[in-house]
């Protein structure tokens, strides 16, 4: 697992989208820990995702802050709170993924929560059999909050904006990595329905989330 400290390929992440799409070809994001020799097989069904429709008004986007490291991830409308580790590049240009069920792990080559960009947040649906970090994410909906503990003890506090589901070989690279002009945060797991003879979830769920604030950053509030 990469160690990969948060300076390491953040800046030409937000450089432009040729650099996105070398960093993720990278994600073939059938997130290479969707597959059934990771998962152990398929958890109960999700709730079936509505088609998404468009980004709803999620209010006043706040300013950014400076680059930190985040430690951690809450979401209550879903119970998640979990550490984050680092996420880096396999040889093969293929995103690693955390080597269980928890915790999730952010992608140090994308802006950290706060900064302008997308940060990146990936975790399992399942893991051998049992439900894992991002398990309901598709149950979230927009306007629920999302908050990343930074390692400068600042909290960026997000509000979903959307909920999307995409085949796999159907995924938006450009929207979902390309360059934003305000902090958001993405986070992506497996969905849809499990295909048993690939061995691999056919969809990936993916949250849009803007930040709303920093609330224990000085002068700063959550809008």
């Amino acid at each position: 697992m990469s160690n990969t400290s948060t300076g390491r390929g953040r800046r030409s992440f937000g450089n432009g989208l040729s650099t996105v799409l070398a960093a993720c070809t990278v994600f073939v994001l059938a997130l290479s820990g969707c597959t059934a020799n990771e998962t152990g097989g398929p958890p109960p069904p999700p709730v079936v995702q509505a088609a998404p429709g468009p980004a709803v008004d999620t209010g006043t986007e706040s300013a950014s802050v400076a680059a930190a490291r985040p430690v951690r991830l809450a979401i209550p409308a879903i119970g998640v709170d979990s550490d984050l580790m680092n996420l880096g590049l396999e040889p093969n240009g293929a995103l690693e993924v955390p080597p269980g069920g928890f915790p999730a792990g952010w992608y140090s080559g994308s802006p950290t929560p706060g900064e302008l960009g997308p940060a990146i947040i990936a975790g399992h649906v399942d893991w051998d059999g049992e439900p894992g970090v991002f398990f309901r994410l598709h149950e979230l909906a927009p306007g629920d909050e999302i908050r990343a503990d930074r390692a400068d003890g600042v909290t960026a506090v997000f509000r979903v904006a959307s909920v999307e589901r995409y085949a796999k070989d159907a995924f938006p690279t450009a929207r979902v990595y390309g360059d934003i002009d305000h902090p958001g945060l993405r986070l992506i797991t497996c969905g849809g329905e499990f295909d048993t003879q690939a061995r691999s979830y056919r969809d990936n769920t993916v949250v849009f989330a803007d930040l709303v604030g920093t609330p224990n950053r000085s002068g700063d509030g959550v809008n």
